[in-house]
């Protein structure tokens, strides 16, 4: 036998397709570990320069199985703004027990409340900011807000046209959160919250419910 001879047997080489596991691929809370990453990632990056390379990098597992979750970036950057805005529980926050009955004020409450809270202001800066100025981007938000948001609100108002009237609500917000937010124009950036509560929610109450 030749001295240069392996003792043992040659490792197999490593398969190609399949990428090989990692501890971070899987296992309890990977799909929230990808979703705190996606968000930290658009909040910090922007639509443009986030990739699912970098969502994967940051949250420690395989892109692959960033694509196992999520599918494909618009999909993360639509799971990231649910995650914000959490509808499922925002409905019956906003609607309350009373049906309509102060619905304008409630809505007014929930959506500063968003934006106040650091921790869901940051991404929403980067999803608003990315929405505009790429059209990808700004579809999703069209989808997540229009559909999976507003309509469902709308379904619960029984008044004629509530998707129209919704989403009338909906561009005053978003347009406060502009100014406040993103422009900080003042002096409506640095007026008290409850001040702008009390201004707007007579206004989105009119929006909602009146004939």
């Amino acid at each position: 036998m030749s001295g240069t001879a392996s003792s043992g047997t040659a490792p197999e080489p490593r398969r190609r397709g399949r990428p090989r596991r990692s501890p971070g691929d899987a296992g309890p809370g990977a799909r929230e570990r990808i979703l705190q990453a996606a968000r930290d990632e658009f909040s910090e990056r922007g639509y443009d320069k986030t990739s699912m390379r970098g969502i994967a990098k940051a949250a420690g597992v395989d892109a692959a199985l960033v694509h196992h979750y999520f599918g494909t970036k618009d999909d993360v950057f639509a799971a990231a703004i649910e995650m914000s805005f959490e509808p499922a529980l925002v409905i019956p926050a906003v609607l309350g027990q009373g049906g309509t009955d102060g619905v304008g004020e409630r809505l007014a409450r929930y959506f500063i409340g968003v934006w106040e809270n650091p921790a869901t202001r940051a991404p929403l800066l980067a999803v608003v900011r990315s929405a505009l100025t790429n059209e990808t981007a700004a579809k999703v938000l069209r989808t997540f807000v229009l559909r999976r948001l507003l309509e469902r609100v709308a379904a619960e108002l029984d008044v004629p046209d509530p998707t129209f009237r919704v989403e009338l609500a909906a561009s005053h917000m978003v347009g406060i959160a502009i100014l406040r937010y993103v422009i900080k124009a003042e002096p409506l950036a640095s007026a008290d919250p409850e001040r702008i509560i009390a201004m707007v929610a007579p206004t989105l109450q009119r929006y909602l419910t009146q004939e």
